[in-house]
């Protein structure tokens, strides 16, 4: 073979051995770099409202608490992502033909965040701290469909163990009920009815919820609170149904203007917004309508008046302020998602019941306004002698629209004055609890679960969250005739006479029946709308 060409075909082979040695070589190091690359966390941005006044199940209120606790806690039920209930903490359940006996059988598996199993006695401990007078807990009526509950509640009975909650063994909890409640199992989902670990309550009392003390039992762990900034929790390893939780953390976002979380949400700072302004909503149905949900829900925005104190003692003066209030022009020019006009507090189309109206509702604005002058009138104010008022909201952009809106109406209607008073929510809240400078304020109330009786028990005497000073005897007297009642058209009338007695006070002005409105990233998969607006982030996927 001629030399020059055998110098050749060895050039050709070295050239080629050197090109496959450095390939084998860059192959092997994308492979170290593959290796050795940390995978990426799946986090969801979530927006949130307001700061969290509290995440100790049994003493918060309010829905962005409720929000992060249907997180981090479980109950015996819970809900799909439909907002259909499902098992929980509970794998089976059975009921007495009476319809007044629940035996739950719990998870095996169900342990807290700490390795500690749920027991029966952890939610029989939480549901008798949950009464007991001296927790101080807003929700406890939501427990008074359990023997003895109320009367606990009012410190008619001191022994916390006739509560209608027994652990019969670790993993069997027996309730029994004063009487038949069909919405039980959907009202347990409610984070009043969540176990709490006691040693932990006990060996930190206030400060026990704080990140580094709190042991939970939900499908993820809180693992910072940083106050007016944002809250983290991240996945629980301990949580029994893990294998189907694909976020690695969860981040909320207490922000009070919806201006400003619809500008981070834009930015990319928020996968999800609370809510959206109102004022921007025809923007964002010509530029993002794809990323904006509106959807039924099941609560009611009203404003309430004090009725303990003057001038709104004054049943006349209340229907007046009530009457005077266009909703229509609020439904149509503030909030534009598809509110609907309110003149029940019972939103109308909730199971098993029939809507109980305000007697004006069939009346033309004109009429409701000339009757509401009358009133005002007959109260002993006019327009030469008007009354000034405060009205009360919590720090909002759409509360404060809403506010400028009727306090407009109600000077143009009556001539009266309104000084506009805004406050944080938290100290919001104590305020109207207190009933002690508030006249009218803002308020809103979400079902906790679809029967009327969840938006009736709230206006009971005794209820922690009547913050009007409702109190009417015959009106608690039909509330507890219904909770015995086993017939089905009869524990409706009931509740249809209660809700007439209520709405004949108006120690509230129901203004709308709400709608969800919030902006979604594309990337976000795995959740459904649904009329309680329970989303819980277990079952979320960021698929960026």
């Amino acid at each position: 073979m001629n030399k020059k060409i055998l110098v050749l075909l060895l050039l050709v082979v070295a050239i080629a051995a050197g090109i496959f040695f450095y390939m084998k070589k860059g192959e092997e190091q994308v492979a170290e770099k593959k290796v050795e690359e940390p995978a990426k966390e799946m986090v969801f941005h979530r927006g949130n409202g307001s700061e969290p006044g509290s995440l100790d199940p049994q003493i918060s209120e309010g829905v962005p608490s409720s929000h992060i606790l249907r997180d981090i806690f479980e109950g015996l039920t819970a809900e799909h992502t439909d907002g259909s209930l499902i098992p929980g903490q509970a794998e089976s359940w059975t009921i007495s033909p009476d319809g007044t006996k629940f035996t739950f059988k719990l998870r095996a598996d169900a342990v807290w965040s700490n390795g500690d199993p749920v027991t029966a006695h952890d939610f029989v401990y939480a549901w008798q701290r949950a009464v007991a007078p001296a927790t101080g807990s807003e929700y406890s009526f939501l427990l008074y469909p359990l023997q003895n509950a109320q009367a606990i509640a009012g410190g008619e009975e001191k022994d916390l163990s006739q509560l209608g909650a027994k652990a019969l063994d670790d993993r069997t909890l027996e309730v029994q009920l004063e009487g038949p409640a069909p919405y039980f199992l959907g009202m347990i989902t409610h984070s009043v009815a969540y176990p709490v670990h006691k040693a932990t309550v006990e060996a930190h009392g206030e400060k026990w919820t704080r990140p580094e003390n709190i042991v939970s039992n939900g499908a993820f762990k809180l693992s910072e609170w940083t106050p007016q900034s944002r809250i983290v929790s991240v996945k629980s390893d301990t949580y029994w149904n893990k294998d189907t939780v694909k976020l690695d953390k969860v981040v909320y976002y207490p922000t009070e203007s919806q201006t400003t979380a619809l500008k981070r949400y834009r930015a990319g700072e928020l996968d999800w917004t609370y809510e959206v302004p109102n004022d921007q909503i025809k923007w964002i149905k010509e530029n993002m309508a794809d990323e904006f949900h509106v959807t039924n829900y099941l609560g009611t925005y009203y404003y309430g008046f004090n009725m303990t104190k003057p001038p709104f003692n004054d049943p006349k003066l209340r229907k007046a302020f009530s009457m005077a209030i266009d909703r229509d022009i609020l439904t149509t020019n503030i909030v534009t998602a598809g509110e609907v006009p309110a003149y029940a507090f019972v939103v109308p189309g909730v199971t098993g019941y029939d809507p109980v109206y305000s007697d004006f509702k069939a009346k033309e604005q004109a009429a409701r306004n000339a009757e509401a002058m009358k009133l005002y009138e007959e109260a002993g104010y006019s327009k030469d002698n008007p009354l000034e008022i405060e009205l009360r909201y919590n720090t909002s952009d759409n509360h404060k629209k809403i506010a400028i809106a009727v306090a407009s109406m109600w000077k143009k209607t009556l001539g009266a004055k309104v000084n506009l008073v805004n406050e944080e929510w938290k100290v919001y809240l104590e305020t109207r609890k207190l009933k002690q400078v508030t006249q009218a304020f803002r308020a809103g109330w979400i079902g906790d679960y679809n029967d009327p009786n969840t938006f009736l028990e709230l206006w009971l005497s005794d209820s922690g969250l009547n913050d009007t000073g409702f109190n009417d005897p015959e009106f608690d007297s039909l509330l507890k005739q219904a909770g015995v009642e086993q017939d089905a058209t009869k524990r409706k009338e009931l509740l249809m006479k209660a809700e007439g007695i209520f709405l004949e006070a108006n120690a509230v002005a129901p203004i709308y029946h709400y709608v969800t409105k919030r902006m979604v990233k594309p990337y976000v998969k795995g959740w459904k709308s649904n009329v309680m607006d329970h989303i819980r982030s277990q079952y979320i996927t960021v698929e960026k």
